[in-house]
């Protein structure tokens, strides 16, 4: 019987980045926080696609600095590398547990496709009731997505045929566009209701309650 599997990005669609982040930044920048992390994202885009690669711990701290600077409240280097120490504080959402024991009862393998690195996602792991099957980095890669390395990384260890694999995430810019363009099945779980074309997803659902039928149905798995 062929090994199904179901993968995830994780921040933002498993974990709780945008809330986590802005408890990690409101009490230096108050009521400023979500501008902060709006010009955050902006910057974040560019060190990830710049070369050489960079670990994602640098990309945190080089980012908020960045866009620190750019809404006039400035942070120093040491204060930027709070962030990644305190990265093990971002909540799981509470709709996911439930989620991934659904999966796992349909007898579903679970993968994380993720642009943090090793030493950060290990203390993300730590969050969750149960390890997952198989983690690709950023690191391991040495490049984050939306470039494909994370997926064809994951087809080439696990040596799954599309058939059998559906991916999960909430970033169509990082996620969904890329599955798409590699013709992976990919459902979007929407938690940010952004008004992406939801045509480059299999699906769509608005959250993780939604999720289990929707890969039930996809992989044809019958009980």
């Amino acid at each position: 019987m062929a090994i199904r599997w179901v993968t995830f990005d994780c921040f933002g669609t498993l974990v709780d980045w945008n809330g986590g982040f802005a408890s990690l930044l409101r009490p230096r920048f108050g009521v400023r926080t979500e501008v902060v992390i709006q010009a955050y994202h902006e910057f974040e885009r560019d060190l990830e696609a710049a070369r050489p690669h960079r670990l994602y711990r640098d990309v945190l701290a080089n980012a908020l600095m960045l866009a620190a600077a750019k809404v006039g409240v400035p942070v120093s280097e040491s204060e930027a590398h709070t962030l990644p120490e305190r990265w093990g504080s971002l909540p799981v959402f509470a709709d996911v547990e439930e989620m991934v024991g659904s999966l796992r009862a349909m007898g579903c393998r679970l993968g994380v496709l993720t642009n943090c690195d090793e030493e950060l996602f290990a203390r993300t792991q730590q969050a969750f009731r149960r390890p997952f099957d198989l983690v690709v980095t950023a690191e391991r890669v040495g490049a984050y997505k939306p470039a494909p390395a994370h997926f064809r990384h994951f087809a080439e260890v696990t040596g799954v045929a599309r058939r059998d694999w559906v991916h999960v995430a909430c970033s169509w810019y990082h996620d969904i566009a890329p599955a798409h363009s590699l013709e992976i099945k990919c459902i979007w779980l929407d938690r940010e209701r952004t008004g992406d074309d939801e045509r480059m997803a299999s699906a769509r659902v608005e959250s993780a309650a939604g999720v289990s039928g929707v890969v039930r149905e996809t992989l044809k798995i019958v009980e």
